[in-house]
């Protein structure tokens, strides 16, 4: 089968064909529309070879429809295989190399649905972070003036309309006026993009599935979907951790064995939602136990003794030595 790679950009494409042996026997450049029919001129199955970057699912997904095979690579562990200066018909040979290694996994091609979903996140989180600029560009402003505010954000957009028509902010009511407008139309786009990923859950069944786990809600559960697609391809929930970087960093060599902290080497926003679920649901967990009636008894004998002050010990067992890695292996048997 020949072998197809593409260094994709925004408008010019750099195509390099190679036969079985791994010789390059054509180099094209060409433009968007010249490219799609580059594709569509194929006559036999070809393997596409592309870095996992922008536009790169899509143009995976026109491939296969048209019965090609799509290989996506991480640009990471395309990196060492180029050689000297970085340009796009260097890079087009990196990727035929690369994809002699059998070692590396391809990136899966995202389904429409997938991209969707995720951009669905995108967006809210776009959002989120601009709510919380125009926040704090109030809260420094109010402080500036004297004018304290509530601490929590929903108590400080109730009461920072009052707070700026306050006579030491009058050269500036108007436009701090516009700003809490910003606040408040953010606020109404996060809610769609909230209303929008419930629809999605009611007719996702790997949604609500996940949803069934302690610690998983709405955003966890269709953020994994969009991150993970097919949770079959991971052989068990390890896997699955590891994927998302949430497994120790090894440093080995011969007899010694050395395990540093997690690797952190995954999807940033699903990793950090899932620990935060997997901390309020041990947090769950101990005050459930707390509650018992020999918790109770036990609490309350400890706080007497250190002066009030309660911590629970976390023993070999205990709730509380759980990890994120264990709450996925719920997910992934």
């Amino acid at each position: 089968m020949k072998r197809i790679a593409v260094d994709l950009a925004k408008s010019v494409y750099q195509v390099a064909e190679s036969v079985r042996s791994g010789q390059v026997v054509q180099r094209k450049r060409l433009n968007r529309e010249a490219f799609r029919r580059y594709i569509q001129e194929q006559a036999e199955p070809v393997e596409w070879v592309m870095e996992a970057c922008g536009t790169a699912h899509y143009w995976g997904r026109v491939a296969q429809a048209l019965g090609h095979q799509v290989r996506l690579l991480h640009p990471r562990y395309v990196r060492p295989y180029r050689r000297r200066n970085k340009t796009d018909r260097n890079d087009c040979d990196a990727m035929l190399e690369a994809t002699r290694c059998t070692d590396i996994h391809p990136v899966p091609v995202k389904s429409h649905d997938q991209q969707q979903l995720q951009q669905l996140h995108g967006l809210r989180e776009t959002w989120k972070k601009s709510r919380t600029q125009r926040i704090n560009l109030l809260r420094g402003l109010l402080r500036e003036a004297g004018i304290e505010a509530p601490a929590s954000t929903a108590a400080f957009i109730r009461a920072a309309s009052e707070r700026v028509d306050q006579p030491e902010l009058a050269p500036l009511s108007r436009l701090l006026h516009i700003v809490l407008a910003e606040i408040n139309l953010y606020e109404q786009c996060m809610a769609e993009c909230e209303q929008q990923l419930k629809r999605w859950h009611a007719d996702d069944d790997i949604v609500r599935k996940l949803d069934e786990v302690s610690g998983i809600g709405l955003l966890t559960a269709s953020a994994l979907t969009a991150a993970v697609g097919r949770p079959e391809r991971f052989a068990s929930g390890r896997q699955l951790s590891a994927w998302l970087g949430m497994t120790p960093r090894e440093f080995s060599s011969g007899e010694r064995r050395k395990l540093g902290h997690i690797s952190r080497q995954g999807n940033v926003y699903v990793r950090t939602l899932l620990i935060h679920g997997s901390r309020a649901a041990l947090l769950a967990a101990q005050r459930c136990q707390a509650r018992t009636p020999e918790k109770a008894d036990a609490t309350a004998t400890l706080g007497r003794g250190n002066g009030g002050a309660h911590r629970p010990q976390q023993g070999s067992g205990s709730p509380g030595q759980q990890t994120g890695a264990d709450l996925l292996g719920r997910v992934v048997p």
